[in-house]
């Protein structure tokens, strides 16, 4: 009987189960699945800082010189000596300026000495004077007698003659002795003046003298002496130094140089807080007391020095320390973050939906939410047609479906702007008065569109009126104005223009109680339960859930008090400035960010204008607050129930460096996604598919 050979069958099966393997090991191996590295959405506070650093320095520090030249004789006081105001410090030899002394009191001596002489002379000029008048007197009584005498031909005309030339000479006599008075009088003014001059050096040499004493001009310790005993200080144009004093080293500052690009949201009364490499693990903490505009220029890098102040308690700190500054410029209490970490990554082939965006819009307008936080045209939403809630397309289907002209879209503008204060003037009625009043107001406003309308328009419009769905409970818009429009063209949706979404017919920021009955829609028919109007925008916008504009319009009603005429004024400035952002779209895109500027600024100061003087401050700082709240696009993965990465473009706000807020407004159809606790990827775990999401290599997010 034959044997049979298994040798090689079973070296072939073998060879069959190996390679078996190896297929079955590589297509696992392939088919692994990506671990992604991932942290969730937090809820939490947050702050915006901006980085510096800096040296402390005490509040005041006097440096104290010298005003005259000598050699140091003394010194009283050496580093850290405690000083009080007044107290010697240091003596200068004075040995000099006693000299100088002594010769200015020498010459005030002599120069009493010649106003005593002057005066002498004087009084013997005076005397002469009284001599000379005796002598006139005494002559003009012996021309007198001489004259009767010759009248009776007692004695020749010549003695009276002789009597006569001597009455004249003596007169002359008396005139010459008063001159010599004058000369007198003048020169003791003049031995008086050089008196006071020569006590004016006297007084000078004794100031001198007197400086040779150097004094402490504060209370506080001396932190630096640069002068020895013995040493000779020269005073010429710049007075050296000689100590330092700080005045006060329990309230000390630190000047902290802030960068250019950061200045703008630095203001004062910031919270600031700072490290010393003397102390580390230890924070101190301070606040921005001043931002002084002097700008300091090094190697082309431009920054500005903050002041901030702190409470050097114990005198741990001293002048001189290198400070590491960390200024709080913008706070949230409780908002979504997403860390850092997921705005870097990067995963090929998933992308959001066409046509998606950030926040609350899903097309993206032509213009953009700038930093400001002011601009109130930010972003428009062009909702689908047929709901309750289209507003842009809503008001497209009058446009359309009626075709009106320009002509007539502006005026349908203009009744929506020209009832808008009926409107809010709904609020001041009774709960029970104000539904009859409503109708009125909508009944006048159907009238109204139904006289600028043509026949045929005016059927196509009662159509319109009775096809229009009835909403859901709740659902209702208050009534809108042409300040709050969402306009859009036939053409295009994406291209609409949403103006500030304020609560127009309230009037104020907070709803009123019959929010659930509010007026009807432009041309809503009797009976019918209120819906939406084209022009109708609720307090959020057209979604519904705010914006940086009613954000905003809302805190200047509340914050600042404004009364109801201030709030009419204000809303007006809104809707007249509507038309400058609506042309905004047919600029070119690189000018389109200066113009938004320059209308920005106008209404800040129309604003302002209408302001009290009470009221402006607070403006100033929420304008301030509100300009440091920029905002940015970002892209960042979620991970859906079944582990699968869904990615989402977003909106974000301020930054930590750590973490990120994420601007989700609740309208939006992803805030059912983006929410507290949903899982971000932040990276993928080492080892796993080499196709894996690495972090991007292109620009990153300016934190």
């Amino acid at each position: 009987m034959k044997r049979i050979n298994w040798k090689w069958p079973a070296v072939g099966l073998l060879l069959v189960a190996a390679v078996g393997g190896g297929v079955w090991w590589a297509t696992q191996n392939g088919q692994e699945k990506v671990q992604y590295r991932t942290a969730k959405i937090e809820r939490g506070p947050l702050s915006a800082t901006v980085s510096a650093s800096g040296a402390v320095n005490p509040v005041t520090q006097v440096s104290v010189g010298t005003q005259v030249s000598g050699q140091i004789k003394e010194l009283y006081v050496d580093f850290n000596s405690e000083v009080k105001a007044g107290q010697l410090i240091a003596q200068i030899d004075p040995e000099t300026f006693e000299y100088r002394v002594r010769q200015s009191q020498a010459d005030v001596d002599a120069a009493r000495a010649g106003v005593l002489t002057a005066q002498a002379n004087g009084a013997a000029n005076r005397a002469a004077v009284s001599r000379a008048q005796v002598d006139l007197v005494e002559a003009q009584r012996d021309l007198d007698r001489k004259l009767s005498l010759v009248e009776k031909q007692f004695i020749a005309q010549s003695e009276a003659d002789k009597a006569r030339a001597l009455v004249n000479t003596l007169g002359e006599s008396v005139k010459s002795a008063q001159a010599q008075i004058a000369v007198t009088d003048a020169q003791a003014k003049s031995a008086q003046a050089t008196v006071a001059q020569r006590e004016a050096a006297l007084a000078q040499a004794r100031i001198d003298l007197e400086r040779t004493r150097i004094t402490s001009p504060v209370n506080g310790i001396v932190i630096k002496r640069a002068i020895e005993k013995g040493q000779t200080v020269a005073a010429s144009l710049q007075s050296p130094e000689l100590f330092v004093i700080a005045q006060n080293l329990q309230d000390m500052q630190v000047d902290a140089s802030i960068d250019e690009s950061d200045v703008g949201r630095v203001r004062t009364g910031q919270k600031a807080s700072f490290t010393v490499d003397a102390f580390p693990g230890q924070n101190f903490e301070g606040e921005v007391k001043q931002v002084r505009k002097a700008a300091q220029n090094v190697a082309n890098v431009v920054t500005y020095v903050a002041v901030v102040a702190f409470s050097n308690t114990g005198g741990r700190l001293l002048p001189g320390m290198t400070a590491n500054v960390r200024l709080v410029t913008d706070q949230r209490e409780s908002v979504l973050k997403v860390p850092n970490a997921a705005l870097r990554v990067r995963i090929a082939g998933v992308e959001p939906p066409a046509g998606a965006a950030s926040g609350p819009s899903r097309a993206a307008s032509g213009t953009t939410t700038g930093r400001s936080g002011w601009s109130w045209m930010s972003e428009a939403v062009a909702q689908p047609a047929g709901g309750g809630g289209s507003l842009a397309a809503m008001r497209e289907r009058l446009t359309t479906e009626l075709k009106l002209t320009a002509e007539q879209q502006a005026k349908l503008d203009a009744i929506a702007t020209e009832l808008r204060p009926r409107f809010m003037a709904l609020r001041d009625l009774p709960e029970e008065q104000r539904p009859a009043e409503r109708e009125k107001i909508t009944a006048d406003m159907r009238s109204r569109i139904n006289a600028m309308l043509t026949p045929e328009q005016k059927a196509l419009y009662a159509q319109v009126q009775q096809s229009r769905p009835v909403p859901a409970s709740g659902s209702v818009t208050p009534p809108a104005t042409a300040g709050n429009a969402s306009i859009s063209t036939p053409s295009n949706a994406t291209k609409s223009i949403a103006a500030p979404a304020t609560n127009t017919w309230a009037g104020a920021s907070k709803p009123s109680k019959s929010a659930a009955s509010a007026p009807a829609a432009l041309g809503a028919a009797p009976g019918v339960t209120p819906t939406p109007s084209p022009l109708a925008v609720s307090p959020g916008g057209a979604g519904g859930g705010g914006g940086p504009a009613t954000e905003f319009r809302n805190r200047l009603v509340t914050e600042l008090a404004l009364t109801p005429e201030q709030v009419e004024k204000v809303d007006a400035i809104y809707a007249d400035s509507r038309p400058k952002f609506m042309q905004l779209r047919e600029l070119p895109q690189e000018e389109r960010a200066k113009a938004r500027e320059r209308i920005t600024a106008d209404i800040r100061a129309r604003i302002g204008d209408l302001l009290t003087p009470e009221q402006k401050p607070k403006y100033a700082a929420l304008v301030a607050e509100a300009a440091s709240r920029g905002t940015t696009r970002g892209r960042i993965y979620v991970l859906d129930a079944e582990g699968k990465p869904l990615a989402f473009n977003v909106r974000l706000g301020i930054t930590d460096g750590t973490s990120t807020e994420l601007l989700v407004a609740p309208n939006s159809p992803d805030a059912d996604k983006l929410k507290e606790g949903a899982l971000v990827i932040i990276g993928t775990v080492a080892g796993t598919n080499p196709n894996a999401p690495k972090p991007a290599s292109g620009p990153r997010m300016p934190f």
